[in-house]
């Protein structure tokens, strides 16, 4: 896999297609080729030049242990770190989950960089805590409850997940996860940043109408998906993609 550099971390990612460059970033238990494996990349290949990326401490990436390496601002250099080495001065961007949260980083921290940015199943009013709290509010536990556990055993649920999380490294997992969790949102700064967004999640997913909102109050495209909880809204690549098409190519601007 190709490597592009950041602050001596190693941050691999692959490039397929031709056209405009579109970065897909996966979300938190997830690698680049998931973005195949789940039915995107084949439709996109034919009109973009695609960059899947491995998350700092996912797959084929460097495996920090400190927090401060999965910071927003870093986040965001990361995937600025991929564009230099492709050399691709902009860029459009879709991004789930932590996917959309690293969009949000870039959007803030260099907007000069994002053509567009698609943004799927991720709070950026709340953040990641938003879904904690429903998480132990369902489970009766206590708000000071150490909630990674939780979220790890869910995600090995899924094998595609749990494969990931076997082979990474449990103290940089910890260390993703534990930036990722106390993240602020972002809504402020995200609403005057300048790029042009489109937002979606399922009305299953907890983020949904935290999404919604943000969405209707600065006037972004915003899409739901019926009946959908945050893993279906990932899965659902045949129902996404002909809504997200449209607004990557700037023939409309929102579905």
């Amino acid at each position: 896999m190709p490597i592009a550099r950041r602050d001596g971390f190693e941050i691999a990612y692959e490039v397929a297609g031709d056209g405009p460059p579109l970065v897909l970033h996966p979300g938190m238990y997830q690698v680049g080729d998931h973005w195949s494996r789940a039915g995107y990349t084949g439709s996109l290949t034919g009109s973009w030049t695609v960059i899947t990326i491995d998350p700092l401490g996912l797959g084929a990436s460097c495996a920090p242990h400190d927090p401060a390496a999965y910071a927003l601002p870093r986040r965001a250099e990361s995937v600025v770190a991929v564009l230099d080495d492709v050399g691709a001065d902009r860029a459009a961007y879709w991004g789930y989950s932590l996917g959309a949260l690293t969009g949000y980083a870039v959007a803030v921290h260099a907007p000069e960089r994002l053509a567009r940015l698609v943004a799927g199943g991720f709070d950026p009013i709340g953040g990641f805590r938003t879904a904690v709290d429903m998480v132990l509010e369902h489970f009766g536990l206590p708000a000071d409850t150490d909630p990674y556990p939780l979220m790890e055993q869910a995600a090995r649920a899924d094998p595609v997940f749990a494969a990931v999380i076997e082979a990474a490294d449990p103290a940089a997992l910890r260390a993703n996860f534990e930036a990722f969790l106390h993240e602020p949102g972002v809504h402020a700064d995200l609403a005057s940043a300048g790029v042009p967004m489109l937002m979606y999640a399922g009305t299953a997913d907890p983020w949904h109408e935290p999404m919604r909102t943000f969405a209707d109050r600065t006037g972004t495209p915003f899409f739901s998906l019926p009946g959908a909880d945050h893993q279906n809204g990932w899965s659902r690549s045949a129902d996404v993609l002909p809504l997200v098409l449209p607004f990557l190519t700037g023939s409309v601007s929102s579905p």
